[in-house]
C-alpha cells in the first residue's frame, strides 16, 4: 500500500445501506464499497461505524491505508441529519480525514442527480422526501420520518399492507393473494405480526414493498390501491416543485423504477434520468466544486439552528 496524494471520499448514508466511493484528484474512482444502515435514527455511533466500515473497505480496494485518510477530503450525505442534536453530536466525532462536510442524504442525491445545478428530486426508497436546489438554497418537502411522514415510501407501503393483512386475518376484508403472502410471513398468526411490529424499523416494513409492487403489477386489487396511493404521494411532491418553477426533476431511490409507471403520464414525461448518484453529489461537496458559498438555510430551517451543510 502506498499514498496516492490528495483523495476525495463520497458517502451516501441511508436508512438501508451506506455506500462509499474514493476518487483521486482527476476524478478517477479508486475504490467503492458498502456497509449497513447509516442514519442518525439508529444512533450517531452506529451510523459512524457504518460510514467507517464502508470507507475502510473502499480504501482497501484503492490500495490506501489508514494513514492516507489524513490526505482525504470527505463529503458525507447522511440520513436524518436534521434530527435534534444530530449536528452537535456529529461535530464531536474525532474523524481521521483532512476535512469532513456533512449534508443530508437528500441534498447529496439532488446534487448528484443534477451535477450540482439547480433542480429537484423526489426520493422513493425506504423513506421519501423531496429536495430541491435553487440559487444555492435547499428546498425540502416532507421526509419528516417514518411513520409520521414519508408517504409513498417503501416503509409506508409496508405499513399499509401489514395493517390490511391484519384486517384480512379478522375477515374484515377480503384475503387477496397479496395479503395471504404477507400473513404467511407471520405464519398466519396476527399476534406474531404484532410482536414483530413492536421491534420493527422502517427498513423492516420496507422489505414488504417489493412484494406489494409485484402483486400490484399482477393485478391484486389491494396491491394496486396501495401503490396508487403511494404514487399519488410521490406525484404530489413532484407537482409542488413544478409549481415553484423547477423543471429539472428526477425520481431516485430504490423504488424509483418500480414507481415510475404508476405516475401520471404528464409527470413521467417531465422526469429526467439522474446524471449521477448521491455518492457523486457527496463527492462534489468534498471537492468544494459547487457554487454554494453559504448553502443558505432551507425554508424549513429558517427558525432553527441547523444548516444543510457544516464542516468538522
Amino acid at each position: 500500500m502506498g499514498t496516492k496524494g490528495t483523495t476525495y471520499l463520497g458517502i451516501d448514508g441511508g436508512g438501508t445501506r451506506c455506500r462509499a466511493r474514493i476518487e483521486d484528484e482527476n476524478g478517477t474512482a479508486l475504490g467503492e464499497a458498502g456497509s449497513g444502515p447509516a442514519t442518525t435514527r439508529i444512533g450517531i455511533d452506529k451510523a459512524w461505524r457504518s460510514i467507517m466500515e464502508a470507507t475502510e473497505a473502499a480504501a482497501t480496494q484503492a490500495g490506501l491505508s489508514r494513514e492516507d485518510f489524513a490526505q482525504m477530503h470527505a463529503g458525507i450525505g447522511l440520513a436524518g441529519i436534521g434530527r435534534r442534536g444530530a449536528k452537535a453530536a456529529l461535530s464531536k466525532i474525532a474523524h481521521p480525514f483532512a476535512s469532513v462536510d456533512f449534508i443530508s442524504d437528500g441534498l447529496a442525491a439532488c446534487l448528484g442527480a443534477h451535477s450540482g445545478a439547480d433542480g429537484a428530486i423526489v426520493v422513493a426508497g425506504t423513506g421519501s422526501v423531496g429536495v430541491g436546489l435553487v440559487d444555492g438554497c435547499e428546498i425540502r418537502l416532507a421526509g419528516y420520518g417514518f411513520p409520521v411522514s414519508d408517504e409513498g415510501s417503501g416503509a409506508d407501503i409496508g405499513l399499509q399492507v401489514v395493517r390490511l393483512a391484519l384486517r384480512a386475518a379478522d375477515r374484515r376484508r377480503e384475503l387477496t393473494p397479496l395479503l395471504a403472502e404477507v400473513l404467511g410471513a407471520f405464519d398466519h398468526d396476527p399476534y406474531r405480526a404484532v410482536a414483530w411490529s413492536e421491534q420493527a424499523r422502517a427498513t423492516d416494513y420496507a422489505a414488504f414493498a417489493p412484494i406489494v409492487m409485484r402483486h400490484a403489477n399482477q393485478g391484486d386489487p389491494v396491491g394496486r390501491r396501495i401503490v396508487e396511493r403511494a404514487a399519488d404521494a410521490i406525484g404530489d411532491l413532484l407537482d409542488l416543485f413544478l409549481a415553484r418553477g423547477i423543471d429539472r426533476l428526477s425520481l431516485v431511490g430504490g423504488l424509483a423504477d418500480a414507481m415510475t409507471p404508476w405516475l401520471t403520464p404528464d409527470l413521467r414525461a417531465r422526469l429526467k434520468p439522474p446524471d449521477a448518484d448521491a455518492v457523486a453529489g457527496a463527492l462534489l461537496v468534498a471537492r468544494e466544486r459547487l457554487n454554494l458559498p453559504t448553502l443558505a438555510l432551507t425554508e424549513r430551517e429558517t427558525d432553527h439552528e441547523q444548516a444543510p451543510k457544516f464542516r468538522v
